[in-house]
């Protein structure tokens, strides 16, 4: 475990943080309830918590996005009043976002210099400006040329301009916010690499992350939120994972899913060179070919962006394919060819998209209106010409009692359920239709671990009754825990195929980036 920064044998050094007594409310909403936080010089500090827990609105307040309604905040020991981002830069606050701030048709360079034109490092000029970012890469391991367009950077590089864009600043202090939902696990190592070089350089990191894992790798000490209070300080080296789980749920929850060897039968699903292209003509998915059998989980990884959604589309019925053959129990079902979403349901599949509240469900309903979007035609919810509320009512109920959906209220308007439980009423909806095949896209994001636990209990439960199963997740973790096979998308194309059994993160990881699979398997060995 790392070493602690910044603490003294006297205990003299001042925390480079430290907020006492902070309060905000949104409205109804108590967002933070008198929290107290402190984070030591030199050390990378995490804070985690369930979603709504109140990290973000906590780290925006120390931003300047937001003002407390009560509480103060130190910096090094000094009382600031931070009513600004302008503010924090000044006392030496940097923010990496989750999504990220640059002009993607500028050079590195330009976007690193944009919005300090007049400060003093720039009134020596640009050279000048490219000097001290050329110093700034070499001491901190950036390695970015400054002349590089950002729009043609991966991820990872973007990632670091911003990281460079607040060092330029003079940050002493850096936030990050959920900062590898984008990355590969090779890139996220990286940028681990990165925070422990700015720690030995004295600076102090915040990251924010709901990934256990991060937490135990890269962190010195921890602090757990959990509805809006901050309920325990660890030094991670004397927490576990399954502590933290349980702070900040506030019950145990199984974190390795326990399920037994899947039993494949006949293929379900046959997809055969699929082409997809976006709207704007560009090829999405290329010569996409697999299958997947009923009583199987078959998991597609790939970072965010790589073919994965207009694939799981296309296959739902709300895309159209371009090239290529989709066939269900034998017989062609090709989106596009007098076949959409409604037929496909007709045929028995159910899709859970990935983003349910532009394709899901409308927040606007009722939980009964979404409780039946797609199904409206059953007979079960009519009564002559008209929908039979009392009885879509009656399914409602049921379904939030089996899926434990809170409050089980089907009169609720679907925009007052927190994200968990609006995900448990998508999968509530179609899993309960017996679908032959259930295509699922991020069943979990956005979504608490205790919830997560449940998800994944009732997925695995479809694939034990004998159903096909395709999903797609970004989160590795997931993909490995709940897939029987998993195939990796990258730049469109499905560029190979691993047994849960012999998967990893370096080898998926490797994949995701390109590499051959033979190729990243032997790499994997030789580690």
């Amino acid at each position: 475990m790392h070493q602690m920064h910044g603490t003294g044998e006297t205990g003299a050094v001042q925390p480079a943080i430290e907020l006492r007594g902070i309060d905000k409310r949104f409205g109804a909403v108590h967002a933070n309830k008198e929290i107290d936080l402190k984070v030591d010089k030199g050390t990378i500090h995490g804070i985690v918590g369930e979603n709504g827990a109140g990290k973000s609105t906590l780290m925006s307040i120390l931003y300047g996005f937001y003002q407390a309604d009560a509480g103060t905040i130190h910096v090094d020991g000094k009382l600031c009043d931070i009513r600004g981002s302008e503010d924090a830069i000044a006392v030496g606050i940097g923010m990496v976002h989750q999504h990220f701030m640059l002009v993607e048709t500028f050079p590195v360079l330009e976007n690193v210099i944009l919005g300090v034109e007049g400060g003093a490092v720039l009134r020596d000029g640009v050279d000048r400006a490219r000097e001290e970012l050329q110093r700034l890469e070499r001491e901190y391991s950036l390695d970015i040329d400054p002349d590089a367009i950002v729009g043609d950077l991966s991820v990872g590089l973007q990632q670091r301009v911003e990281i460079l864009k607040a060092l330029f600043r003079g940050a002493e202090i850096l936030i990050l916010d959920e900062p590898t939902g984008v990355l590969t696990p090779q890139e996220a190592d990286h940028l681990f690499r990165i925070l422990e070089t700015l720690k030995e350089q004295g600076k102090t990191v915040v990251l924010i992350t709901h990934k256990l894992r991060e937490i135990m790798a890269a962190t010195d000490n921890v602090s757990v939120m959990r509805q809006g209070a901050m309920v325990a300080h660890r030094k991670t080296a004397e927490t576990s994972p399954e502590e933290l789980s349980e702070l900040m749920v506030g019950r145990k929850v199984l974190l390795r899913l326990e399920k037994g060897d899947a039993n494949p039968a006949d293929t379900v699903l046959k997809v055969e060179n699929l082409c997809v292209d976006n709207a704007q003509g560009v090829r999405k998915v290329k010569n996409a070919s697999f299958n997947v059998r009923a009583g199987e989980i078959v998991g597609i990884a790939g970072v965010s962006g790589n073919g994965q959604s207009e694939l799981l589309e296309a296959l739902g019925g709300i895309r159209s394919v371009s090239e290529g053959v989709v066939e269900l129990n034998g017989q062609d079902v090709t989106p596009g060819k007098g076949v959409d979403a409604a037929e496909l349901r007709r045929r028995g599949v159910a899709h859970v998209p990935e983003d349910r509240h532009r394709m899901a469900m409308v927040t606007a309903f009722s939980a009964k209106e979404a409780a039946i979007l797609g199904y409206e035609d059953d007979p079960a919810y009519q009564k002559g010409v008209f929908l039979d509320w009392q009885a879509i009512s009656n399914a409602t109920a049921n379904m939030m009692s089996e899926f434990d959906v809170r409050p089980a209220n089907p009169d609720l308007k679907a925009a007052n359920f927190s994200g968990g439980n609006q995900q448990k009423l998508v999968l509530a909806r179609e899993i309960m239709r017996n679908p032959e095949l259930l295509l699922v896209g991020q069943p979990t994001r956005g979504v608490d671990i205790g919830a997560i636990e449940f998800i994944h209990k009732r997925i695995v439960a479809m694939r034990d009754a004998g159903k096909a199963v395709l999903l797609v997740s970004v989160e590795l973790d997931e993909i490995m825990s709940l897939a029987d096979r998993i195939l990796v998308m990258c730049d469109g194309a499905i560029i190979g195929e691993v047994a849960a059994s012999e998967a990893n993160e370096r080898v998926l990881g490797l994949m995701m980036a390109g590499v051959d699979p033979n190729e990243a398997k032997a790499v994997e060995g030789q580690s």
